[in-house]
């Protein structure tokens, strides 16, 4: 499945979902994880609504975004999308993050997770 990540350098999680200058997206599995490719979060739009809507259009075939900080208006308007948002709290190593994940869906994966990992399965019947 699809992930991104709001870090400056691929590193670290270090920034915050609004404030961001792009997103690293990642493809994550249980056995396989790499990087895919940077996409710029920088809009135009000059609302706050209009920016957050950019955003999540910006990354709308991920399922989960990773970021050290999102506002709840944000947060919601991902998960309208189908976009689950993982707010670390603080700078974290993207590395491990995606390790600590991958352990996760090795095992017996949390719901809303099965659900995240349905969507990207989803996305991809509709795209053959």
């Amino acid at each position: 499945m699809k992930i991104a990540f709001t870090t400056s350098t691929g590193e670290m999680i270090d920034q915050h979902f609004g404030q961001c200058q792009s997103f690293h997206i990642w493809e994550v599995g249980p056995d396989e994880a790499g990087f895919l490719t940077t996409i710029s979060a920088i809009t135009t739009a000059e609302d706050e609504e209009d920016r957050i809507m950019a955003r999540a259009t910006a990354i709308a075939d991920c399922a989960i975004v990773y970021t050290m900080q999102i506002g709840g208006p944000a947060a919601a308007k991902l998960v309208a999308r189908k976009i689950h948002p993982m707010k670390t709290g603080a700078e974290v190593s993207l590395k491990e993050t995606v390790e600590r994940l991958q352990e996760v869906l090795r095992g017996n994966p949390p719901p809303w997770l099965r659900k995240a990992m349905n969507k990207e399965q989803a996305t991809s019947f509709l795209e053959d």
